[in-house]
């Protein structure tokens, strides 16, 4: 549904000011691939986050089952 509502966007743009549709369609991938690493960075930060609540929760985890 995102994805239909931004095509459905870029035409109106593209009908709109059309050499500003052009310079999106080019400069969104190259941004989408300078942001990829701190998305990378970021799911990476948050499973670590994830491992050590775990770590952290396990003893409790097992004691509330018992």
């Amino acid at each position: 549904m995102k994805t239909i509502f931004a095509i459905i966007l870029w035409c109106l743009l593209l009908v709109a000011c059309w050499p500003l549709a052009l310079v999106l369609i080019i400069l969104l991938p190259l941004l989408w691939l300078i942001l990829l690493p701190f998305q990378i960075i970021g799911l990476t930060i948050g499973l670590v986050f994830k491992v050590i609540s775990a770590i952290l929760l396990f003893p409790f985890r097992i004691t509330r089952t018992l």
